[in-house]
């Protein structure tokens, strides 16, 4: 048997084994004076011509411990040389740490804030700062292409993991999470419900955790983490997961950690991660078309706003810092029609589709403009304004910010009066698909207000009825433009992005903005043939796509 055993070791090839270097990082801007330790693994197969993939961890020191739970340059270089997934160098990154600010004071340790923040702050740190110094200080070419990477990390590591996938994927498809702090240290505990109710984005997520895992004022890991798989698997993300029965360590994670990888590289350059809204539960599945993504058809604005579709197909904008009006014609074509709109920010079109009103804040008035004739009228003046509508009635309601009012002008007559004189900071403005009710965004809030119409215009019944989720840092929504769909829900542009109100004025889905850079999600409104195209201003920029929603006439 021992002689079997030496000509066993003479005949099969040592494995190639990477090389692993300690360095470390002290000129964040992202997070500014911080100080940490990093470590680089190049696996033994690394072409220099060639980009490679890559996996960062967080928490670094464990996973590049040779002697702990996951050694993960070990696993790297035999799943590489196996062929069982692809050449990847590794990036093991530590927290970071502020130095104490006196003699004998304490540091300060950013690992809670780093982590656990839902935020895109550490997805920009690793794009921006941490994945651009591979290739600058250590002379590497890693891929940009989202499929190629992959990141990890355990506990507050792993919900880290996941925020820098949920936040841009499109920089990372791949997320590995270890005993998931999906908890409630800071506001872990709402991805659950944020998983369910968001549009589903490109993501393969394993998940581990253990039965003994923590419970404690925070929340229940190991329930907390079951609650994830629930809502990812609902939402029909491509997941798997392995549940042990170890507790708050990376026994049972470092012990699967092989099989994991090889499940988050299966099918890798032959088959890209993508969504799969077919076969979830999410109102995606009847609201969007599935492989239908926004199309950029005019940038380089100021800011657009105001967009408003005639029914033949054309879409009028403002540019409102500019004070201009576009028009952009179904080929394509775009216009400047005007460059002295008073620096015109709301649109509506009348009910007929004949006549623009524009909320013409910098000239203080309230302005319409004849489509054919092109011929402008001044409807109300010495007034301030932010965005408007106009009812089938002969009925136009605009916002007034800076006075802090909503007001209402009857156009058979043109008296002006107040609809509500006390609302603080009121912006967007909409309808209900029967023009009985009256919607007004509370823009520094949370809020969408829904008014009853009475007969002459005046309205009642205000109650703050639409709940918009807020992003995790932010107190204000900045609630903005609004549209109604023909089957009664209400759309309105967020810092979340574009979220879908039932009728009872729950938030029920959100739309993410296009493009990670995009400045704002400001305004939008229906088009297109069947009003199935959705239109969305993004100050620079203004998109289009294909909906199954289909907008109220």
């Amino acid at each position: 048997m021992r002689s079997l055993s030496i000509l066993f070791l003479l005949i099969t090839p040592l494995l190639a084994a990477g090389k692993v270097t300690k360095h470390s990082f002290t000129d964040s801007h992202i997070f500014p004076g911080t100080q940490r330790d990093y470590w680089v693994y190049v696996p033994e197969q690394y072409d220099a011509t060639q980009a490679a993939c890559l996996m960062v961890f967080q928490d670094g020191h464990a996973y590049v411990n040779p002697k702990g739970q996951d050694r993960v340059p070990e696993r790297f270089d035999e799943l590489i040389s196996a062929g069982e997934m692809p050449v990847t160098i590794g990036l093991f990154i530590n927290p970071g740490v502020v130095s104490a600010a006196i003699e004998g004071g304490k540091p300060r340790k950013n690992r809670c804030f780093e982590y656990d923040s839902m935020t895109d702050r550490y997805a920009r740190f690793l794009i921006e700062e941490m994945i651009p110094l591979l290739e600058s200080e250590h002379g590497l070419k890693v891929s940009s292409y989202p499929d190629d990477r992959a990141i990890a990390g355990a506990s507050s590591g792993a919900i880290c993991a996941f925020t820098a996938a949920w936040q841009r994927p499109d920089a990372f498809r791949r997320v590995f999470s270890a005993i998931g702090t999906y908890v409630d240290i800071r506001s872990g505990g709402d991805y659950p419900t944020l998983i369910r109710k968001t549009e589903p984005k490109p993501l393969r997520i394993f998940l581990e955790d253990g039965s003994n895992d923590l419970d404690n004022a925070y929340g229940n890991w190991f329930l907390a983490n079951q609650t994830m798989l629930s809502a990812l698997q609902w939402s029909g993300y491509e997941v798997s997961h392995q549940w042990g029965e170890e507790g708050h360590n990376h026994k049972h994670s470092g012990a699967i950690l092989p099989d994991a990888l090889r499940w988050l590289w299966k099918d890798h350059g032959q088959t890209p991660v993508t969504t799969h809204v077919a076969n979830s539960q999410s109102p995606a599945k009847n609201w969007l078309i599935e492989g239908e993504e926004w199309e950029r058809i005019t940038t380089g604005h100021q800011f657009a706003e105001g967009m408003q579709v005639t029914p033949d197909g054309t879409l009028y904008f403002t540019d409102v810092p500019d004070s201009e009006l576009y028009q952009i014609t179904p080929d394509g074509t775009q216009t400047l029609l005007s460059d002295d709109t008073g620096r015109a920010n709301g649109l509506a079109l009348s009910p007929d589709g004949k006549t623009l009103y524009l909320a013409s804040s910098g000239a203080q008035e309230i302005r319409s403009y004849e489509i054919s004739s092109r011929k402008w009228d001044v409807v109300a003046s010495g007034t301030g304004s932010n965005d408007l509508v106009v009812t089938k009635h002969g009925h136009l309601y605009y916002t007034d910010p800076g006075n802090n009012k909503v007001w209402h002008v009857n156009l058979t007559t043109g008296k002006r009066q107040p609809a509500d004189p006390h609302f603080q900071r009121p912006n967007g403005i909409g309808l209900s698909p029967d023009h009985s009710r009256l919607y007004v965004a509370h823009f520094t809030g949370n809020m969408i207000y829904n008014y009853t119409i009475n007969p002459d215009g005046s309205v009642k019944d205000k109650q703050p009825y639409f709940h918009a989720h807020l992003p995790y840092d932010m107190t204000e929504g900045r609630l903005d433009g609004m549209a109604s769909a023909a089957s009664g829900e209400l759309l309105c542009g967020t810092e979340f992005g574009i979220q879908i109100f039932d009728d009872e004025g729950r938030s029920k889905f959100i739309i993410p903005r296009p493009h990670p850079g995009d400045r704002r999600t400001n305004y939008l409104t229906f088009g297109g043939p069947n009003r199935q195209t959705l239109y969305l201003a993004t100050a620079d920029h203004i998109y289009k796509r294909q909906v199954k929603l289909q907008g109220a006439p």
